[in-house]
């Protein structure tokens, strides 16, 4: 692999990582969100799933494969319920629907995207060392 095609691998995956931790952010954001009217489903967890992306025409083996996000998807699941007959968004019986949402979930899922984007921006940062150090032996 040479130094373009490390340089494209590690820049999608920072993007990857980046949409990972936006969405991550979004869940933390509207972990207490309800429904807007009675018995209205509340805010539904987002997840992010990845697949590989071939960039054909580089490289020698006819392409280079990276990591791109295919879709950002809602989590099945059931909600919990809990009673508060005065909220706004009770249903008849008085429970109101919370999001299933997990905060320890969602901050196991942001410093794993933590890690990995440190790691991509680590292999830039190498990357860019070698290629410095190989202008200055060409001068």
């Amino acid at each position: 692999m040479d130094l373009d095609n490390a340089l494209r691998v590690s820049a999608a995956g920072l993007q990857a990582q980046s949409t990972r931790l936006r969405v991550v952010a979004e869940n933390l954001a509207n972990r207490d969100s309800t429904g807007s009217s009675p018995g209205a489903d509340p805010y539904r967890r987002k997840t992010v799933t990845f697949g590989a992306h071939v960039e054909r025409g580089l490289g020698a083996a006819g392409g280079v494969s990276t990591v791109k996000v295919s879709r950002v998807g809602t989590a099945p699941g059931e909600f919990t319920e809990t009673y508060d007959p005065a909220h706004p968004a009770a249903d008849a019986r008085g429970y109101v629907k919370r999001p299933n949402v997990d905060s320890l979930i969602e901050v196991m899922d942001m410093r794993e995207a933590q890690r990995s984007y440190s790691a991509n921006v680590s292999v830039l940062e190498v990357t860019r060392g070698m290629l410095t150090r190989i202008i200055e032996t060409l001068r």
